[in-house]
């Protein structure tokens, strides 16, 4: 555990000296870590406000379950049409400045001027209509920065680094939601709505000063009115028209490995959120929980999640690989949930109850890491954007289809066998993970993009890909 600790300082406390040294993500492994920490943990302060304080003022305040539902459902629409904005970013760009920095700086932008107009609603309890719109909006640009950045990580980050940059990147999306969702949420019952959606906007600007200050690949400009020129490799990069982007997606999404991803992807998520809906219902009407008391616990649960994730996952990565991650912390939640199961006389236990969920929180921390860090080896440069999204928008499916299943079910079985149902479905994710072959996967992409690059008709052309698989 010392040398994970040691290394994320290490790292922290290197940033202006390898500011210094090198300007570009491309060059230093260490100024992309401190980038990516700051993009996202960035990236969770409207979530905060967003997603988490302002539903749980709107309770304190005595809104109707109907209308905090309402708002709940409307403002996550965006997450669900990010595959409607990838190919944008994919397709189009302003090369001299890099792939992705232009949309990631859009994104920031966005986000800066939306929580402004946020902050402006007049009495937004009385007006959740005009509320749900401004969170709408801030969402739609969080959207172009999260596409832009996991697209960002795929590009320029070497595929045995992207297990550590991701591990830093979702630990630091929880801690700063976590954070904000804390001081948010006190901040609106000291000094009112107002103010403290200015001020988290005003923290938002601050962490869009890194980005404009670096540069992707060496060469290439900091402003649109700097000196500078389009690099090469960016060039080399770009999608020449919408044919190519949608051949080259479809030509990569039917290959086995990614096949497999698909299921393992969508089918986690289905189980990690049947049994975090199932979680709430438990504890309040099983074992006679309130809401406030699950809500702490849940927090500090998340919290500690995530600087578990920060700590140790990219660390698990790069001692024993992306697999074994997903593996052994499959193996992990499963004997964790079936103890539950045969653990009964404890359940009315407030302690043994709360250090499980915070367990299970790590554990779905550490699978998230594993999951997205295999999206992304498996993704290919030229389209990350769009394929990386398309990942992503089967995890949300999953998502879905998880709280729907609990919901059907509950009606049938008893709190004991919902449980095993969740393990069942961990089991089948641990199963076709043992058949991914992230090697030949590669092999595969590198087939793709030589044809690519040399061929203006077929990416099959001349190469056959199917001796990989």
């Amino acid at each position: 555990m010392v040398y994970p600790v040691k290394n994320f300082f290490y790292i922290m406390g290197s940033a202006k000296k390898s500011y210094s040294e090198v300007s570009s993500l491309t060059d230093n492994p260490r100024l992309r870590y401190i980038t990516f920490i700051f993009l996202y943990f960035s990236q969770g302060i409207p979530e905060g406000i967003t997603l988490f304080a302002i539903p749980t003022w709107m309770a304190m305040e005595g809104k109707s379950v109907i209308e905090i539902a309402s708002y709940n459902a409307l403002v996550i629409i965006p997450f669900s049409l990010k595959i409607l904005l990838a190919p944008l970013i994919d397709r189009y760009t302003f090369l001299p400045m890099g792939r992705r920095k232009p949309w990631l700086l859009f994104g920031q932008a966005g986000i800066f001027f939306t929580m402004i107009i946020l902050s402006f609603v007049t009495n937004p309890l009385e007006n959740i209509f005009t509320l749900t719109l401004a969170a709408i909006c801030v969402h739609v640009f969080i959207m172009f920065q999260d596409i832009a950045t996991d697209s960002l990580v795929i590009d320029i980050v070497p595929v045995e680094q992207q297990g550590k940059a991701n591990s830093l990147m979702w630990s630091s999306k929880i801690i700063g939601t976590s954070i904000t969702f804390f001081i948010g949420s006190w901040l609106i019952h000291h000094y009112g709505f107002k103010l403290t959606v200015l001020l988290m906007a005003l923290s938002v600007a601050v962490f869009m000063i890194l980005p404009m200050l670096i540069k992707e690949r060496k060469g290439e400009k900091l402003f649109p009115w700097s000196p500078g020129e389009v690099s090469s490799e960016a060039a080399v990069m770009k999608v020449d028209s919408w044919k190519q982007l949608f051949h080259s997606f479809l030509n990569i999404v039917v290959l086995k490995n990614n096949l497999l991803l698909i299921a393992v992807i969508f089918i986690t998520a289905l189980a990690l959120h049947f049994l975090r809906t199932l979680l709430p219902v438990f504890t309040i009407q099983e074992l006679g929980w309130n809401n406030i008391f699950f809500s702490k616990i849940f927090s500090v649960s998340n919290l500690i999640s995530g600087i578990s994730g920060l700590v140790v996952g990219g660390w698990i990565i790069y001692k024993y690989g992306v697999i074994r991650l997903i593996q052994s912390s499959f193996i992990f939640v499963s004997i964790l949930v079936i103890s539950i199961v045969f653990l009964e006389k404890f359940w009315q236990n407030s302690f043994f109850i709360s250090g499980f969920i915070a367990v299970f929180s790590v554990s779905v921390t550490l699978i998230n890491i594993g999951v997205f860090a295999l999206a992304m080896k498996l993704s290919w440069r030229r389209i990350s954007a769009f394929q990386f999204t398309f990942y992503m928008t089967i995890f949300n499916g999953g998502l879905i289809a998880g709280a729907a299943l609990l919901g059907f079910l509950d009606l049938y079985f008893e709190w004991h066998i919902l449980f095993v149902i969740f393990v069942g479905f961990i089991i089948i994710a641990f199963g076709l993970l043992k058949f991914i072959n992230i090697r030949n996967h590669r092999k595969q992409i590198e087939v793709l993009e030589n044809n690519y690059i040399y061929s203006n008709h077929s990416i099959h052309e001349n190469v056959d890909i199917s001796e990989y698989n």
